[in-house]
């Protein structure tokens, strides 16, 4: 392999396996020899040298020395099925693309493929405000995948396996459980009851697990993403393990999964109210994303007309990037009578529950409801509501500027 001075010592290894492959093609070490020099030559790798053996009765393996590492073939024209092997180190060839285009070359009814991060692994460079970026070093990517909505990544880092959307952290090992307590906890707090709960997006579960901890006899889960949600159960160590998901798609306990748009679900709700309404996503973009109508004063008012208590997740208090959290204050201050803010200290988070009902002393209410709460709170106490619930000064004079 090609080592340049300073390169990393990392590479990206696909394994895959393609079956429904016409077998005279399959037995052919002259056409997929061509057929993967060709691949990996449009994928950007530079080929050294080429091997090929045909084995009796029948059977190929091709090798490819890359100026970037490898590639090869072994197949199976028996069963009209090949193992397929790309690993490339560096910025130039991109071994997900090489395996694509020999799936399409060979035409591959199916294919099982496998992506492997090696060495010094991966690093996600997530945008935090203009001119600024954090960077996530992934030790192990446990799963890399475009669903039909979202990129999502799930891998190691130092805060434990980790979840990103669009280059987004969503949650870390680390710190899950303060930021879904920060969401949950007030809200259930604030509410009379827990018992009909609804949530829009959280697609790791545990949202929904805290509910039912909390007294919920009925959660809606509602998430457009399937894929996600179920790359989420498989991997994650935290939130829905797969027997639960498979269970609460199934709608056998009190939680049940629907796979569907979150504003026409709330859009269409005609059955009785919810005590509380979590509207979980990632954060409202200022460029047009499809989950922004999920932070509009339009879908906050449905969310108030099904729900006595209504709580997202609404940006950042930092002064550098608390544009959306201004935005999200300005519409449940529009929407709702009574609005209490929590500061979460995971990372960057605060969220707002909003009431149409007038609350006189909405956190002498959480507090006197904390210690009977059938949830017991691991992150929050009374002296930790009383210190997050005082929204920024920034933000509070954001309403009379």
């Amino acid at each position: 392999m090609q080592s340049q001075p300073g390169s990393s010592f990392a590479g990206c290894h696909v394994l895959a396996e393609f079956t429904g492959v016409d077998r005279e093609l399959a037995n052919d070490r002259v056409r997929l020899r061509h057929l993967l020099r060709t691949a990996v030559e449009r994928a950007g790798a530079t080929v050294c040298d080429m091997v090929d053996k045909r084995f009796e009765p029948h059977g190929v393996t091709v090798l490819a020395l890359l100026a970037e590492s490898h590639a090869s073939i072994h197949s199976y024209p028996e069963r009209g099925a090949m193992f397929v092997d790309v690993f490339t180190c560096g910025e130039s060839a991109d071994a997900e693309e090489a395996v694509r285009l020999l799936r399409q070359a060979v035409g591959a009814a199916d294919a099982h493929i496998h992506k492997v991060f090696r060495g010094a692994g991966r690093q996600i460079v997530e945008p935090m405000a203009p001119g600024i970026t954090r960077t996530w070093q992934l030790t192990d990517v446990l799963c890399d995948v475009h669903t039909e909505f979202q990129h999502l990544v799930i891998g190691r880092t130092e805060q434990g396996i980790s979840l990103f959307s669009d280059s987004d952290r969503q949650s870390t090992e680390l710190s899950q459980l303060v930021y879904h307590e920060a969401l949950m906890v007030p809200a259930m707090l604030l509410a009379e009851a827990v018992d009909r709960v609804l949530i829009i997006g959280s697609g790791e579960g545990v949202a929904s697990q805290m509910a039912v901890a909390a007294g919920a006899t009925h959660v809606d889960h509602v998430d457009i993403d399937r894929d996600a949600v179920r790359l989420c159960a498989e991997h994650l160590p935290y939130g829905y393990t797969p027997a639960e998901l498979a269970s609460a798609e199934a709608g056998l306990g009190p939680v049940t999964v629907h796979y569907t748009d979150g504003y026409e679900f709330v859009a269409n709700h005609t059955g009785p109210r919810y005590d509380v309404v979590v509207i979980d996503l990632p954060d409202e973009r200022t460029e047009p994303a499809q989950h922004n109508r999920l932070y509009g004063a339009d879908f906050m008012k449905l969310c108030g007309d099904i729900g006595a208590i209504v709580v997202g997740q609404a940006g950042c208090p930092t002064l550098w990037r608390n544009e959306t959290l201004i935005r999200s204050w300005e519409r449940f201050g529009e929407t709702f009578a009574t609005v209490v803010y929590f500061g979460s200290d995971e990372h960057e988070w605060a969220f707002l529950s909003g009431t149409t009902g007038v609350l006189e002393d909405p956190l002498g209410t959480m507090t006197a409801r904390l210690e009977t709460l059938p949830y017991r709170c691991q992150t929050i106490d009374a002296v930790a509501l009383a210190a997050a619930t005082t929204p920024p000064i920034s933000l509070r004079s954001s309403v009379t500027a």
